[in-house]
């Protein structure tokens, strides 16, 4: 066991002839002896304590290059503190994978009720629990014009996202609004654009829409939103109900399928309103 052959080596320890090959290389565990003749090497049974804190530190995470240092230096404090920075990193990356599983969720969910949506043109009393958003004031009335400042606008508030912590994604469920005093008058001019979140977005950066009755209208065309919109404020006006608040464009997902280099996206046309 003194003088075990590379093959012999690499069966105890589970590893393959090319790993000590390559270990060799790098000069962090080379054989007691290579023969001059063959060029056979041939290590102790003694360096597979070598070997072992090698694969444990890999394990852990740690490089080679870092391992090599802490092999010359037998610093204890050295790798400490390098397994202490990866157990904040791997803290960091179950926050981002929770954050991720949220998203993915979320994504289901968007597509299940894409799929559970009545067709394009359905107009629907539906009540809508409380719902958390993060906003961005916009600068210009994309009704005033088109699909092209839209996409201007949502440029605004990814970059706006982006300073401020909320994740890029939530960035599938998007939204605007129209002040209740401006939809009360047909005048449609969007205070903001928002994207829904929910709980891991601090407070101070959200506000909230409160739960309610709303009439509803389905859309899957841009330039459909403002004459859907009117159906709604017609509809509202033949029940003899009462707009109790803004009205809501929220996008329910965007659709892979892009129409002729447009963004394709179906929407939930949404009013709160008082029946009496």
């Amino acid at each position: 066991m003194d003088r075990l052959t590379i093959g012999q080596m690499s069966k105890i320890n589970n590893v393959s002839e090319q790993t000590l090959r390559y270990y060799d290389k790098i000069g962090i565990l080379k054989p007691i002896e290579i023969d001059k003749f063959t060029g056979y090497r041939y290590y102790s049974i003694k360096q597979c304590a070598r070997l072992d804190m090698i694969q444990y530190l890999k394990s852990l995470g740690m490089q080679l290059k870092d391992i090599e240092v802490q092999l010359k230096t037998y610093d204890t404090k050295l790798i400490k503190s390098f397994l202490e920075e990866k157990s904040r990193s791997i803290d960091a990356e179950i926050e981002a994978l929770k954050h991720q599983k949220n998203a993915l969720q979320r994504a289901i969910s968007n597509y299940e009720r894409y799929e559970s949506s009545p067709p394009d043109g359905t107009i629907t009393l539906e009540y809508i629990e409380k719902r958390w958003i993060y906003s961005y004031k916009m600068s210009t009335n994309f009704y005033d014009f088109g699909i092209e400042i839209y996409e201007e606008e949502l440029r605004k508030l990814k970059e706006d996202m982006e300073r401020n912590g909320p994740r890029q994604t939530y960035f599938c469920n998007t939204g605007n609004r129209v002040p209740y005093e401006q939809i009360i008058n047909r005048d449609f001019i969007s205070s903001d654009l928002f994207v829904f979140v929910d709980e891991n977005v601090p407070e101070n950066l959200i506000s909230t829409i409160k739960a309610g009755t709303y009439l509803c209208i389905y859309c899957s065309r841009f330039e459909q939103e403002i004459p859907y919109a009117n159906r709604l404020l017609d509809e509202i006006s033949d029940r003899n109900y009462t707009i109790a608040g803004d009205y809501i464009c929220e996008v329910i997902t965007d659709l892979p399928d892009l129409m002729n280099g447009e963004r394709g996206m179906f929407f939930k046309l949404q009013i709160p309103v008082r029946i009496t």
